[in-house]
């Protein structure tokens, strides 16, 4: 009998795990992945202070992601003011590289992997591209926050 209820539950966790997976829920890193990807195959990225600062100023920006490891308060305190000034939603990501890996900003090898990653402070979203669950999911986080 201890044999079959080990059995048991074994399935049961793998029942889980297949729904979990099914669900299809991805969480906001990722879906703000897949939307920077879209947006830089569309031509839809604003990289740095100056082209970020010129997209939010112009409210061509739907979207704009700041850096929290930026060391520049003034910096911080303009992009912030700038989406809360113009109603643009801001998201914050912990790691400069990554977002300068995100954005494009990197060399890509052979085996598909980023060589040469530039840190990157600020991006500011100007064309999302085509619609994808990753900018919904992202568009319900800003709704529910």
């Amino acid at each position: 009998m201890s044999a079959d209820d080990e059995v048991m539950i074994d399935s049961q966790e793998v029942e889980v795990a297949v729904e979990a997976t099914s669900s299809g829920q991805m969480s906001v890193e990722e879906a703000l992945q897949e939307v920077l990807r879209r947006a830089l195959i569309h031509d839809g990225l604003a990289r740095g202070l100056k082209q970020a600062v010129k997209a939010l100023d112009r409210r061509q920006a739907h979207l704009a992601v700041l850096c929290e490891s930026c060391t520049e308060s003034e910096y911080i305190k303009l992009i912030e003011a700038l989406c809360t000034e113009h109603k643009i939603n801001l998201i914050k990501v912990s790691d400069a590289k990554k977002l300068g890996e995100w954005a494009g900003l990197c060399k890509i090898d052979r085996e598909g992997n980023a060589r040469k990653v530039v840190g990157c402070s600020c991006v500011a979203v100007t064309d999302f591209g085509e619609e994808s669950e990753a900018m919904n999911v992202l568009l319900d986080y800003f709704k529910t926050n």
